[in-house]
């Protein structure tokens, strides 16, 4: 559930050629071809909808046996939650009840203090562009089991760590990605409308699109909850929410699920839904990058506008993106956390338009001799945390201060990784020759800066 590359990879693409029709044996040999022999053992459900018509594939990294996912599977769809924040709030403003220049105050109890810039207070446009101000968690909200970050957070906690925020800018000015704004607005919608926010969910979107496997708590039956996994495949625990705050990232849904609610954006909805999926689309916030519609962000491939979001949890990743025009969407599933390596924009995009490059496996490789030679040596990671990396073999191993030491592998991308726990170490060569790396984790890119003899920065 954090900001991802897609959009930059969007960006950076330029140019683009027409697109090409896939069908089920296309979709199959792309994913296969970004897929097999991928060192996360990662097991991906993908499908193309292009002119009404949907192709689907399944496969896994491990090409071996059976896939352990399958049209039942239900996945942790992550921030892509939110465009259905979006559409609900779409909904509220087409009856009457509701504006984006509304301030997010009205939405909340009475009381409750927020933060404003110079007087200019945070409206619900800003929420839904991430361009609020307020800070991507909730400050002073301890976070008590890392595996399942949002599970001790609840509305109270919310409210009251708003009085701790002081705005460094005015809201509107700048993007900055809030899973604080969105889990406070998930809740205002359920409160607004007197209703658990998952059956207003299943009222408003579940049923009328047809996405009878989606769900936040309750499964339904026939539906299997996919075990999701770390990037060194091991399973992980499942994310939960308390139940006003799953906008923010509590829905799984089947593959079909997914096809169905892409469907509606393109323009296959029910009548009563159209409207608010469509509204949902119309560009909010265009002073910045990305350009955002309501969740979604907005970026050009191939001379048109294409919506996009993807998602991360612990386990999974997700990407859905489309291109209304075109009438081509794509959705994509992992049952495995793939956004500390990119995330899925390299096989999304290509999918959407044949133009964009696949990307290629990260498989594990023997790491160069001379590059292990040349980390060898004692860190400072930005933020304090002191490293040493020490060659065990022909490999590396990285050790915390007071902590084990740790084997880590090699990958075809370049990057060393933790064979034991989901981390990534990405080599960086200074402009004197030497090496020193970005070590990534939990959502967070810390640069390293290399000791001296006597544990000081040269």
């Amino acid at each position: 559930m954090r900001p991802q590359t897609l959009l930059v990879s969007l960006m950076a693409i330029g140019l683009s050629g027409p697109a090409f029709a896939l069908d089920d044996a296309g979709v199959a040999a792309a994913l296969k071809q970004r897929l097999d022999g991928d060192r996360t053992g990662a097991c991906l459900a993908v499908a193309v909808i292009e002119a009404g018509r949907v192709s689907r594939a399944f496969g896994c990294a491990d090409g071996k046996g059976e896939p352990r996912i399958g049209s039942g599977t239900a996945f942790e769809i992550g921030s892509v939650s939110k465009t259905m924040v979006a559409a609900m709030l779409a909904q509220e403003i087409l009856a009457g009840g509701a504006s984006l220049d509304d301030p997010l105050a009205a939405w909340l109890p009475e009381g409750t203090k927020l933060p404003d810039f110079e007087g200019q207070p945070i409206l619900l446009r800003h929420v839904v562009t991430h361009t609020s101000g307020l800070p991507a968690l909730p400050p002073g909200v301890a976070i008590t089991d890392p595996s399942n970050p949002y599970a001790g957070m609840n509305p109270k906690l919310l409210h009251a760590a708003l009085g701790r925020v002081q705005l460094a800018r005015a809201p509107g000015t700048a993007f900055e990605y809030s899973n604080f704004a969105l889990m406070l607005l998930s809740d205002a919608l359920a409160r607004r409308t007197g209703k658990d926010f998952e059956a207003l969910l299943d009222e408003r979107l579940f049923t009328p699109l047809g996405m009878d496997g989606a769900y936040i708590d309750q499964r339904p039956e026939g539906i299997t909850a996919a075990r999701g996994h770390a990037p060194n495949t091991q399973p992980v625990p499942a994310w939960t929410f308390k139940p006003g705050l799953a906008g923010v990232g509590g829905v799984r849904a089947t593959l079909d699920d997914m096809v169905a609610y892409l469907k509606g954006q393109l323009g296959a909805a029910p009548g009563t839904l159209e409207p608010a999926l469509v509204l949902s689309q119309q560009p909010v916030w265009t002073d910045g990058q990305p350009n955002m519609a309501m969740n979604w962000m907005i970026a050009p491939l191939n001379g048109r506008p294409v919506h996009a979001h993807e998602g991360g949890t612990g386990g999974f990743s997700s990407l859905v993106a489309f291109d209304r025009e075109a009438g081509r969407g794509v959705v994509v599933l992992s049952d495995t956390a793939l956004h500390s390596l990119g995330g899925l924009g390299s096989i999304g995009l290509h999918l959407l338009d044949p133009a964009v490059p696949l990307g290629q496996p990260r498989k594990a490789t023997p790491a160069p001799g001379a590059l292990v030679e040349a980390l060898v040596g004692d860190y400072q990671l930005q933020g304090g945390m002191t490293l040493t990396l020490r060659r065990k073999g022909d490999a590396l191993e990285v050790q915390a201060q007071g902590q084990p030491a740790f084997e880590l592998g090699h990958d075809s991308a370049g990057d060393f990784y933790p064979l034991a726990f989901d981390a990534l170490l990405k080599p960086v060569k200074q402009p004197d020759g030497s090496q020193s790396f970005v070590w990534i984790q939990g959502g967070g890119a810390m640069p390293a800066q290399r000791l001296g003899a006597r544990g000081e920065t040269p």
